[in-house]
């Protein structure tokens, strides 16, 4: 697969990469993590074979410099770097896929950009941007599903102590993120360490960053098609905080992907793949000119 790497200049001068896979029409993508570069997204299950990726490095991540000012890795800080980015790369407006953490920042720049937005798709979203939560006893619901599995007696313990504060983060628990626990998904945490921006990280969802009345009522006139896509596994969000979050969106479907976790990709690829490319596929209203929202 050919990769090229072009660069742009965000609006405080921090020079941002994206990786450019694949070939057909555009599909834009954010990177969750939080702060994770977005090598971890691979060929997304196949997608390159029928668009062409455009993967952007959040500042700080990946192939993008360091911001100047590390206030401005707080989420609501890094939309107008989406924005720059859209305008760099000629799309009048976009098809955008996010994927957890990277979702809150596609929920508030669909809210502040809203006719730029053609399609939306919100995969294993974290719905922050609109004031909804994962919970410890949301997490814990989904783990106790993978009871069967030979790995649950040791990680479970250790998921509950971590999730209640009692305990640090432990590897053995990795698995409850994952629909399948196989060599490609130790491959995939393995890499973790290294693409993450910690700092970051930390300042992602910092106080502040979010208004969700105002995302919401941004996003309630919203025509653009949206696609709110979870794992039957996963913990954040479960299905059903999918659903709630969808409700937030005037022309949204919610897709739960049998037997998966939060990285739906890995774990049945042709079913991924399938799903999104007949969302992506489907007809969207004509664009009408709108002004952007102060959100």
């Amino acid at each position: 697969m050919i990769t090229r790497m072009p660069t742009f200049t965000a609006s405080d001068g921090t020079r941002l990469a994206y990786h450019l896979r694949g070939a057909g029409e555009p599909l834009a993508v954010l990177p969750g993590g939080p702060m994770r570069a977005s090598a971890y997204l691979g060929d997304l299950g196949g997608l390159t074979a029928h668009r062409r990726l455009a993967l952007l490095d959040l500042r700080g991540t990946g192939d993008s410099a360091a911001a100047p000012d590390p206030a401005a890795y707080r989420c609501d800080r890094m939309v107008e770097d989406v924005e720059v980015w859209r305008a760099h790369m000629g799309l009048t407006h976009m098809d955008l896929l996010a994927h957890s953490a990277g979702a809150a920042l596609a929920m508030l720049y669909a809210a502040r950009h809203p006719h730029r937005i053609r399609r939306l798709a919100l995969i294993t979203p974290n719905p922050s941007a609109l004031g909804l939560r994962t919970t410890p006893d949301d997490r814990l619901a989904a783990a106790e599903l993978r009871a069967h599995e030979p790995w649950f007696a040791d990680a479970f313990p250790a998921f509950r102590a971590w999730l209640a504060g009692d305990a640090d983060f432990d590897d053995v628990f990795l698995p409850f993120f994952h629909g399948r626990w196989d060599d490609t998904a130790r491959a995939h945490t393995e890499a973790e360490p290294e693409q993450t921006n910690d700092e970051a990280a930390e300042r992602y969802f910092a106080d502040g960053a979010f208004s969700p009345a105002a995302t919401r009522a941004a996003l309630a006139g919203l025509t653009a098609p949206v696609l709110v896509y979870a794992g039957e596994l996963d913990g954040g969000p479960r299905p059903g905080l999918a659903r709630s979050a969808a409700q937030a969106f005037p022309h949204a479907e919610v897709t739960v992907q049998p037997g998966a976790g939060h990285y739906p990709w890995l774990d049945d690829p042709e079913r991924f793949r399938g799903d999104v490319l007949a969302f992506l596929g489907r007809p969207v209203p004509p664009a009408a000119p709108s002004a952007d929202q102060p959100v």
